[in-house]
């Protein structure tokens, strides 16, 4: 009998096939909602520690924004609320070059 393991890098691994689906379900909410990571967990049934560490993936990628910092609805503590909806990325302003003399 053949024993299949959970840790196998196919793309058929169960391990594999969840991470993605996680994945696409935090992004796919955040293009609809602007949330706190406890917010995405609680509406997508997301563990909170896999909400963070996605969440590092795509602000990595440019995939996430974090929009403002301030009380998050479902644990009234200050949080980050986040999107992936690029019309609702903050505007980002310019690099400053601290090389530059300035003239």
């Amino acid at each position: 009998m053949q024993q299949h393991n959970i840790g196998d890098k196919n793309n058929n691994s169960p391990k594999v096939n969840t991470h993605f689906t996680q994945l696409q379900t935090i992004f796919g909410y955040l293009q609809k909602n602007v949330a706190t990571a406890s917010m995405v967990t609680d509406a997508t049934g997301v563990p909170q520690k896999c909400v963070t560490r996605y969440k590092r993936d795509l602000e990595k990628a440019g995939k996430l924004w974090e929009i403002k910092k301030t009380v998050c609805k479902k644990t009234g503590f200050k949080a980050f609320y986040l999107t992936t909806d690029p019309a609702k990325a903050p505007n980002l302003s310019p690099q400053i070059n601290l090389f530059e003399d300035g003239k």
